[in-house]
């Protein structure tokens, strides 16, 4: 945690809302990308990434010393299992909705405007079976997949966000990697080198 981080989590527990602002803005990319890898959905994300900042808020006073981070990823990762275990028992959105995805997928914000008009159609191609193929895993093997492989966090981070040994984060990843790699070897979507 950074000075500045460990500054805002103090300034909040004492009630500063603004400092409580200022680790919004830190983190709101992150929890909003986990969110949506998780959900598929980019209005579901946004509300699990609201919720969780409203969470957040009412619990920093029990946060203790450690990875701010990992504490706010297993506040947003558990809203996220929540919606996921709605969606099962009212199994409101088609299976086409979700692997149409939306037009406001995360990726789409970073796409490189200097690729000719079929890299960039081959990107989006390949954003969408990623996207699809993370639909298929389980949802813990989903969460350590996004927050590592995505979202760059260390092994110990998404132990502490997904209150699990080290151990169960390597296994988890290493099946979730594999289930994916088979998922877009199987539609022809890795490049040859990787199959």
């Amino acid at each position: 945690m950074t000075d500045a981080e460990r500054q805002w989590v103090s300034a909040a527990k004492d009630g500063d809302v603004e400092a409580f602002n200022q680790l919004v803005r830190m983190y709101e990319g992150r929890v909003y990308g986990l969110a949506y890898r998780m959900l598929g959905d980019s209005d579901s994300a946004a509300d699990v990434a609201q919720d969780t900042f409203i969470s957040a808020f009412k619990a920093i006073k029990r946060f203790r010393e450690g990875s701010f981070a990992a504490w706010l990823l297993r506040i947003a990762t558990n809203a996220c299992y929540d919606v996921l275990r709605a969606q099962k028992r009212r199994r409101t959105t088609s299976m086409d909705q979700l692997l149409a995805g939306d037009d406001d997928s995360p990726g789409e914000q970073f796409e490189d405007q200097s690729l000719p008009l079929d890299q960039h159609m081959i990107n989006r191609e390949l954003q969408a079976a990623i996207q699809a193929g993370l639909a298929t895993l389980p949802e813990d093997q989903r969460a350590v997949l996004i927050m590592c492989d995505i979202q760059g966090f260390a092994y110990e981070e998404i132990a502490a966000a997904t209150d699990t040994q080290l151990g169960t984060v390597k296994s988890r990843l290493s099946r979730a990697r594999a289930k994916l790699r088979d998922y877009l070897k199987s539609r022809e979507l890795l490049p040859t080198a990787e199959r």
